[in-house]
């Protein structure tokens, strides 16, 4: 009955589409009017003059802002009031009033812009008809503009304007369509930006599209053509359009938020931005945080050359033992009675090394691999009983260490701890460094010297002990999980990072946690410094900043879920021009790789000889350059497209449709490659694939050939024309295969494609479902016999579909733990923008921050006690001297200050007296040397400094907090919630810290005319100037030539400063001379847990004097103990009355 039920269902279903049309046909249907509404606009402009049409673009931005001026003048009119107001409450009133202005001021804004659009977009599509064989140079190559919007790539605009996702195949010109909307939107002088995946195609987009959006008074720029934190990238912003790399994009923003002026800033908001290949950015990139870094200071480089070589012994020590279990298991897996206990000793071999040659081809014995799943099974049933009752906790006991290549982890077992420690057996264990401080401080019979010396001693064991296992489990991976050629290549004495996706070098990005380091060890090339995070920021947390997002790529349909429920971006398919003519052949599959390599072999053999052109897919370099060498061995002349040899992809690329052509590629020939067909490729006239009645706008070419003229051509099966697409391998994410596959095809030309796979592939060997290899030993599949059937391709869509939706989980982990830190983040970059902007503002949260931390202060020096006889007086005056150098009236006066409200309201009056003191001094100094705002100026360097430095710490602080709360797990606690919890109180003391700590700078503050010359500033480590870019040892300062003979220079407890003195200026600046930054990626930090970044981008800062970082218990333990160890270090001094007071 269900069966039925479900089949009635789907003809209800199917009834209600063919009379309503599908969700994508009704929303083609509703645009409908709207380009309606353009052709008429369009042929009123087609009777202007080149230079009326050109007005067409100062009339409009005239129209929106007349519509939208009143409402921008009040945003204006608010963030005024707010930055000059000093009263706490009155801001916070304005900050509301200011919500509620912008938002209405961008609804406002949208509803003038979709108001224009069919004028606009009019205008667009006239100017590309006038320019029509008009010269353009693009990249360094003459180019003819030949391109007038279709009427579907007028759809494809007005959908991008909306908001949503144009899904747009192959050749359809995304390109074109996305100067539609980006026109209308740069009209309200708010910027749009172009978001791609590469710099190459940032560069020819900005210089293609550029000639167009120039002739209609528009201004292009391109970020990736000017440096980091420069005038010409600030410029690049200023523009109309903006074109970049999604990259920099993010980055930029991470780097305005380090600046120590506005003036540095590059980037003016966020209202509204297209997204090219859009899945491959928001998801594909998504796992992937971006990142700033800096050098951590540690010394442990050399370590990991000398734990390499204990490394590469374990994993020889691993593959014999591998080697003897699967050894022992074939005749025991050929006889019934011995099957199960034969498939036992094959799973241990599985855990070990999953690869191995020789257990993926007894697993493809009949049988073997469904037996080895079951006991599997049995493994994790076992694991849920207690201890005593598990029959087979055995099952790693032989195993050095475990594989999990799924969850792309490993880790050691007792047997492997014990070959890595044969001399030390406690080399793996970590003291309890809390237990032990505490121990040490309540033992009577150390001195207090003795006590921190052995309070340093347990540090230091704890520090160099987590070090060790970090390096060692860095290297186990790096050795076990990553290849060669296939997750990285090494050139020219460096490790370079393969993009999985799009197969291409990754120059500059780093893996971080030190497995880029292991990597460079495994590999004996130098191994450079690992780095510490600065500023973070997820893909998805940058781009939901943006008022109105926009993307278009060629498939986006598969993931149209995770668009809606994490960016709330709907997908709308576009129909093509002409209807598509490519056939698409069922999967073939092989049991062996080698079976599957041999007949694809023959299969690009036998297209050659047809004249077609042949591009193979493959999912790696390793894979090409074997299949380039099994073609040689046949006399088959190639092209080899990979990652060492990207140097040549425009050259492969446009021969590769060339008749008789065969080119090998990696997922470089994927997506945004366009393959055009030589001459005789294409060979039919009229078209013998039967064209499906196209949607709205497409221009069918009719077929009029006899069913039995095709048959014979065989256009339906094997078609005689266009290019052969061939697969090696299924990649995990469809989407992927639909990019290959779209390679040809485009534009209605004709081609095919098919993929070859089989059972030793690593889809079909992880997610592949074991019912797939069931069904083969069923059907009696013989050596070199091929299995295709719909089913199997079925149940293969399905092992990806697994696949995508793990990722996707791990994407929405991501992304809800980042959430807790942009939330953080937030509240740091607004008080980082107070800094920066000063004013009253600034001046009332400083003054805010001094009372609190006075107030907090005075708290903990009453500590537990309950009545006022109980405090220790002396103590509170000396500690308020000594932390904030003020003198509270009253404190050693029983009957002036009687209670704690009191004390606290003469502390934060004595507080608010110094502050206001520093102020008065400044101003007096401001007078003798002709200056304005010097103290303002100090006021931010203090505060800036003060913020970047407590931020880089609790930004480790969450790192290591995220790498150690997935254990909460096994205590039956969700770890996202305790992620929320600790994240949370962690912000709360670093708030409690900042403010005391800035407190504490600018009241001791000194200031200082000193001699020398220029207006340069130095800071803690050696470099920081003051209004500079952040840790930078750049070129020498430019001598300006208001710069004074005698700068002002500024002293706080840790750093020195200088402040160039000149009239009139209302805050120091600085050359805009800033570091070139090199990337760093980490794809695969640490085992991928929910929750985990599977890889993080990175942003390497300039050197500084960096430190070694401790631990976060040491650090911990530190904070915690501070009082007993002053106590110490006050008796070492002598001075035993302070120490009794401590």
């Amino acid at each position: 009955m269900g069966c039925i039920a479900n089949r009635g269902l789907m003809v209800v279903k199917d009834w209600f589409t063919k009379i309503v049309g599908t969700r994508f046909q009704r929303e083609l249907k509703r645009v409908r009017p709207v380009v309606d509404a353009i052709h008429r606009h369009e042929e009123r402009l087609k009777g202007l003059s080149d230079a009326e049409l050109q007005a067409q673009t100062p009339k409009l931005r005239g129209l929106i802002a007349e519509r939208t001026g009143q409402l921008a003048a009040d945003v204006e009119r608010l963030k005024k009031e707010k930055h000059d107001c000093p009263d706490a409450e009155q801001r916070k009133e304005l900050s509301t009033r200011l919500s509620h202005a912008e938002a209405a001021y961008v609804k406002a804004l949208q509803a003038a812009l979709s108001d224009a659009l069919p004028e606009a977009f009019a205008t667009v599509r006239e100017a590309c008809r006038r320019l029509l064989g008009s010269e353009v140079v693009v990249t360094g190559h003459g180019l003819k503009w030949d391109m007038v919007p279709y009427d579907v790539q007028l759809i494809g605009g007005i959908v991008l304007h909306q908001g949503k996702i144009a899904e747009m195949a192959t050749g359809e010109g995304k390109t074109l369509v996305a100067t539609l909307p980006l026109y209308l939107n740069a009209l309200a002088g708010r910027g749009a930006h172009l978001v791609t995946v590469n710099n190459y195609l940032a560069r020819r987009d900005s210089q293609w599209m550029g000639h167009l959006f120039k002739w209609l008074g528009l201004t292009v720029g391109c970020i990736d053509d000017t440096e980091p934190s420069t005038p010409e990238r600030r410029a690049a912003y200023l523009c109309d359009i903006t074109y970049g790399t999604n990259n920099e994009f993010g980055f930029d923003y991470l780097r305005d938020n380090m600046v120590f002026t506005l003036d540095q800033r590059v980037q003016r908001g966020h209202a509204y931005a297209i997204i090219d290949e859009v899945d491959s950015i928001l998801i594909d990139e998504a796992r992937t945080p971006l990142i700033i870094s800096g050098p951590v200071g540690s010394e442990s480089d050399e370590k990991y050359a000398q734990f390499n070589a204990q490394v590469v012994q374990l994993v020889r020590r691993q593959t014999a033992v591998v080697n003897d279990l699967i050894a022992k298991a074939e005749p025991l897996v050929g006889d019934d009675k011995t099957a199960y206990d034969g498939a036992v000793l094959l799973y241990q071999a599985q855990l070990g090394a999953p690869k191995n040659k020789k257990l993926l081809k007894l697993l493809q014995e009949p049988g073997v691999k469904s037996l080895v799943q079951r006991v599997e099974l049995n493994v994790l049933a076992d694991r849920k009983l207690p201890a005593r009752e598990q029959k087979l906790r055995h099952i790693e006991e032989e195993l050095y260490f475990v594989l999990d290549e799924r969850g792309h982890s490993v880790h050691l077992t007792d047997k492997g701890v014990e070959t890595m420690s044969p001399q030390d057996p406690n080399l793996f264990v970590v003291p309890d460094i809390s237990h032990a401080v505490h121990e040490i401080e309540h033992d009577d019979r150390l001195s207090p010297k003795e006590k921190v010396e052995r309070r340093r001693e347990v540090e230091s064991e704890y520090a160099q002990k987590s070090e060790t296992l970090h390096i060692i489990h860095a290297l186990l991976r790096a050795h076990a999980l990553y290849e060669k050629d296939v997750d990285y290549v090494v050139q020219d004495g460096k490790v370079l990072i393969v993009d999985e996706f799009t197969g291409r070098l990754m120059h500059g990005r780093r893996w971080s946690e030190g497995l880029h380091q292991a990597v460079e060890a495994k590999e004996g090339v130098a191994v450079q410094e690992e780095t510490q995070t600065l500023a973070t920021i997820t893909i998805q947390n940058y781009f939901r900043m943006y008022d109105k997002l926009a993307g278009m790529t060629g498939t986006a349909e598969t993931e149209e879920t995770e668009f809606f429920q994490i960016y709330g971006l709907e997908v709308v398919v576009i129909p093509t021009n002409r209807p598509v003519r490519r056939v698409d052949k069922h999967d073939l599959i092989y049991k062996t790789r080698r079976e599957k390599y041999n007949a694809l072999l023959d299969e690009v053999e036998r297209q050659h000889g047809r004249g077609l052109p042949v591009l193979v897919g493959t999912v790696n370099v390793d894979v090409s350059e074997t299949l380039s060498r099994m073609l040689k061995r046949r006399g088959l002349r190639h092209e080899v497209l990979n990652a060492k040899y990207h140097q040549r992809e425009a050259e492969i690329v446009a021969q590769a449709g060339q008749p008789a052509a065969i080119t090998i590629a990696t997922n470089m020939a994927g997506r945004g490659t366009d393959i055009k067909l030589g001459p005789g490729v294409k060979q039919c006239q009229v078209c013998g694939i039967t064209a499906h009645q196209a949607p709205f706008g497409q221009q069918i070419e009719r077929p009029d050939l006899t069913a039995e003229e095709i048959k014979r051509r065989g256009c339906n099966d094997d078609p005689p024309c266009g290019l052969v697409i061939i697969g090696t391998e299924r990649h995990e994410a469809r989407r992927i295969d639909r990019q290959l596959r779209g390679r040809s095809g485009r534009q209605g030309d004709p081609g095919q494609s098919v993929f070859f796979l089989s059972l030793e592939d690593d889809l079909m060997r992880l997610f592949g479902s074991d019912r797939i290899a069931r069904w083969m030993d069923r059907t009696g599949a013989e050596e070199n016999e091929v299995i295709t059937h719909p089913w199997v391709t079925s149940a293969i869509g399905q092992a990806q579909k697994r696949v995508e939706l793990q990722n996707f989980q791990q994407r929405k982990r991501l992304l809800e733990y980042d959430d807790v830190m942009n939330q953080q983040r937030e509240v740091i970059y607004s008080l980082r923008l107070f800094a920066l902007e000063g004013g009253e503002e600034l001046k009332a949260e400083a003054l805010r921050m001094i009372e609190q931390a006075v107030e907090r202060l005075a708290d903990e020096l009453i500590g537990t006690a309950k009545d006022a006889y109980q405090w220790d007086r002396a103590l509170m005056e000396t500690e308020f001297l000594l932390k904030f150098l003020i003198s509270v009236p009253g404190t050693t006066d029983p009957a002036k200050i009687r209670n704690r409200d009191e004390l606290l309201q003469a502390a934060q009056q004595a507080g608010r007296a110094a502050f206001d003191a520093k102020l008065q001094h400044f101003q007096d100094v401001e007078a003798k040397v002709g200056a304005v705002n010097l103290g303002g100026q100090a006021l931010s360097h203090i505060m800036l400094t003060v913020i970047d430095e407590k931020w880089k710490d609790h930004l480790y602080d969450l790192d290591q907090l995220r790498a150690a709360i997935q254990y909460r797990a096994w205590g039956q606690k969700d770890p996202l919630l305790e992620y929320k919890s600790e994240a949370y109180d962690m912000f709360v003391g670093l708030m409690r810290d900042l403010h005391a700590t800035f407190a504490e700078r600018w009241l001791k503050l000194q200031i200082e005319i000193g001699p020398s010359r220029g207006g340069t500033a130095t800071g803690p480590a050696g470099g920081r100037p003051l209004g500079g870019a952040g840790l930078v040892k750049g070129p020498a300062p430019v001598r300006r030539p208001w710069a004074p003979a005698s700068p002002l220079r500024i002293r706080t407890p840790t750093s020195v400063a200088t402040i160039p003195v000149h009239a009139g200026a209302a805050r120091s600046s600085r050359s805009a001379t800033a570091p070139r930054r090199s990337a760093a990626l980490d794809t695969g930090a640490g085992a991928r847990c929910p929750g985990q970044p599977d890889g993080i981008h990175r942003v390497r800062a300039p050197p500084s004097a960096g430190r070694k970082r401790p631990s976060v218990a040491v650090r911990l333990v530190r904070r915690l103990s501070g009082r007993v160890l002053a106590r110490h270090l006050a008796i070492l001094r002598g001075d035993r009355a302070g120490a009794e007071r401590r």
